[in-house]
């Protein structure tokens, strides 16, 4: 399993189970729907109806322990957000979904371990870069780290030499309005990419 969460944002409903088979089939197994994006508990609620099964799908932007709540009751299991909410994370666990609270600090990775996040998003990574990572790294405990906004296939290698895990992936992977074939080109380039990067 390659460690890339691919992040919908702004994706539709009518368009959510295609564009979600072009990934699946390039390889990449966890897709996160952003809530700020146009009706996405539909489209969360598709994905889980169509690949639920075989594939781990849930949101991201999820600010509030009531959307955790209504995650779980449809069946989500990773749950994705741009802070460090203690009570989102606790919410989240205790409904038996992922965690991944954005960091951006090692008071933010430590506040959020402490709440038990499942891993932690490094959030924007452009600003983080890779020796802010590495730095914070040395002091963290063995938890996935995954890079987020400013990390994709350009720079994979740099990223993972400096100690990321795994990486999420928005715009290089998915923008509003682009074809199916678009996001199966992409997805693919993504993952030859990630695999030469890791292997």
């Amino acid at each position: 399993m390659r460690n890339i969460i691919a992040i919908l944002r702004g994706i539709t409903p009518s368009e959510a189970e295609a564009h979600a088979e072009a990934l699946i089939e390039a390889g990449v197994t966890v897709l996160e729907v952003p809530l700020n994006s146009p009706d996405p508990w539909v489209s969360i609620e598709r994905l889980i109806a169509r690949f639920g099964n075989d594939v781990t799908i849930g949101a991201g932007t999820v600010l509030d322990v009531d959307a955790v709540r209504r995650l779980a009751d449809m069946g989500a299991r990773i749950v994705v957000s741009p802070n460090t909410d203690r009570d989102v994370i606790a919410a989240t666990r205790a409904a038996g979904m992922e965690s991944w609270p954005g960091v951006f600090s090692p008071t933010d990775c430590f506040e959020a371990l402490k709440a038990g996040a499942t891993g932690l998003k490094f959030f924007p990574a452009s600003l983080i870069g890779p020796e802010g990572l590495r730095a914070m790294k040395a002091v963290l405990p063995p938890v996935p780290l995954y890079a987020v906004g400013g990390a994709g296939p350009g720079n994979f290698g740099e990223w993972l030499a400096a100690g990321a895990t795994g990486f999420g992936i928005g715009t290089a992977i998915y923008r509003p309005g682009q074809s199916v074939e678009a996001t199966a080109q992409a997805a693919k380039a993504i993952c030859r990419a990630y695999d030469e990067a890791t292997a």
